[in-house]
C-alpha cells in the first residue's frame, strides 16, 4: 500500500499521576531521520522508541515531542534545592564576567536538569505509559500516512492513463506519418527525372524509417507505466524504486521527441514529458 511520508499525530493519556502527550510530525526525507525531545529523565528510552519507529517506517524526517503535566497542585512539587543553587552559584560567576548582566530568572532554574523532581510518578510505570502512549501516535501516524498515500497514488494512476493514451495515439499515428515521409520523399527525388537512382531512393527510405521508428520507445513507456502500476499494488516501500521509473520514463520521453518527425508526435511528446513530471512530483512524498 502506497505510504505518504507526510503525516500529523498527537495522542494524550490521562493516569492518577497526571497527563502525557505525544506530538509526531513527519514530512518526506531521502532517509530515515528522527528527532525525539524528551525530558531528560527519559533520555534513555530513545533507543527503544527508535526501535519502535522502524516498525512502523522506513522513511522520513519523524519530529518527536513528549510533553509531562504532573497532577495535583505545587505543593506537590519536589524541588532540588542543592541542584538549583549550584545553577544559581555558577550564573553568579558568569554574570561577574559580563559588563551588563540579565537577572537570574527563577523559571530558567527550574527548567535545569535536576531541579524539578516529582516523587509521585512511579519511574516503570511512567516508562511502561510512554512507550504505550508512543504506540497508539505511530499508528495514527501509519493510518495518516496510508489516507494520503492512497490519494497520491490515485493521482499518479490518473497521469499513467493519460500517458497510455498519449503513447496510443502516437503508434497509431506512426504509419500514416511514416507513408507521407515517405511519399514526400518519392516526389522530392522525382524532380531530378532521369537523375533518379533507385538504389539511392532504397537507402533513403530504410534511413528515414529508421529515424523514425519510435516503437521502441513506445514500447519500453508501456513496460514502465505496468511497472509503476505493479509496485503501486504492492505492499514495500516504494519511493525510491518509483523515482528511478520516473527517470527511465523521462529518458523515453526525450528521446521520442528528438526522433520526432511531425508536430503531433512533438506534441506529444512535450505532454508525456509534463505528466511525467507532475508524476514525479506526487513520488517525492511516497515512503
Amino acid at each position: 500500500m502506497p505510504l505518504s511520508m507526510t503525516a500529523y499525530a498527537n495522542a494524550q493519556a490521562s493516569h492518577n499521576w497526571g497527563t502525557l502527550s505525544w506530538e509526531i510530525r513527519s514530512v518526506n526525507h531521502r532517509y530515515l531521520e528522527p528527532s525525539f525531545h524528551l525530558p531528560d529523565t527519559l533520555r534513555q528510552l530513545e533507543m527503544a522508541l527508535l526501535e519502535q519507529m522502524t516498525r512502523f517506517v522506513q522513511r522520513g524526517k519523524i519530529d518527536c515531542t513528549l510533553l509531562i503535566k504532573p497532577a495535583g497542585t505545587t505543593d506537590q512539587i519536589n524541588i532540588n534545592i542543592d541542584a538549583a543553587q549550584e545553577y544559581i552559584r555558577a550564573g553568579e560567576t558568569i554574570a561577574q564576567l559580563i559588563t551588563s548582566p540579565a537577572l537570574i530568572c527563577p523559571m530558567d532554574i527550574l527548567e535545569k536538569p535536576g531541579v524539578l523532581n516529582n516523587q509521585a510518578i512511579n519511574p516503570e510505570l511512567l516508562n511502561s505509559a510512554v512507550m504505550e502512549l508512543y504506540q497508539q501516535a505511530m499508528g495514527q501516524v501509519v493510518e495518516a500516512r496510508e489516507r494520503e498515500g492512497s490519494k497520491l497514488a490515485e493521482l499518479v494512476r490518473r497521469r499513467l492513463s493519460d500517458i497510455t493514451r498519449h503513447t496510443d495515439t502516437v503508434r497509431s499515428a506512426m504509419p500514416e506519418l511514416i507513408a507521407a515521409q515517405r511519399q514526400k520523399l518519392i516526389n522530392k527525388l522525382r524532380e531530378f527525372g532521369e537523375q533518379l537512382d533507385t538504389e539511392r531512393l532504397e537507402q533513403e527510405l530504410v534511413f528515414l524509417a529508421q529515424k523514425a521508428d519510435v516503437d521502441e520507445e513506445l514500447d519500453r513507456l508501456g513496460v514502465h507505466v505496468a511497472e509503476i502500476y505493479h509496485i503501486l499494488d504492492s505492499d514495500k516501500a516504494m519511493g525510491r524504486r518509483l523515482d528511478f521509473l520516473v527517470q527511465e520514463l523521462n529518458r523515453e520521453a526525450n528521446t521520442l521527441s528528438a526522433k520526432s518527425s511531425s508536430s503531433s508526435v512533438s506534441l506529444s511528446a512535450v505532454e508525456l514529458k509534463v505528466l511525467i513530471e507532475q508524476i514525479r512530483e506526487q513520488i517525492q512524498n511516497l515512503e
